[in-house]
């Protein structure tokens, strides 16, 4: 159940952050994603009554035990080393405009 859930939540949302709002880290990736102007959902699995078991789901899925626990397009990325190792090789703002741009073609396809 809470491996679907989370699935579920990675596969409607173009960025997802599963986090702890304790977690410095967290708040780390969290500020770069605003900074960079990303639209994402973050999932404070301390404040969820199932987060436990959402982070053992994520656990099993991912093979990451740690938060943050970041997916983009749908991928999983990683925690925080990774999604700043991927900015600071420029490749999140790409990554970041194609799916805008995807996205955008995808709801004027469904307005026309």
């Amino acid at each position: 159940m809470a491996l679907q859930k989370a699935k579920d939540i990675v596969s409607t949302n173009p960025v997802v952050v599963f986090s702890k709002s304790y977690c410095p880290f967290c708040v780390d990736v969290k500020q770069l994603l605003q900074q960079l102007g990303a639209s994402f959902k973050a999932i404070e699995l301390d404040r969820e009554s199932d987060g436990s078991d959402i982070q053992a789901a994520l656990a099993e899925w991912t093979g990451q035990r740690t938060v943050p626990n970041v997916f983009i397009g749908g991928k999983h990325i990683g925690g925080c080393d990774s999604t700043m190792a991927l900015h600071k090789e420029a490749v999140l703002p790409v990554a970041f405009f194609f799916m805008t741009s995807a996205l955008d073609a995808l709801k004027i396809g469904l307005d026309s």
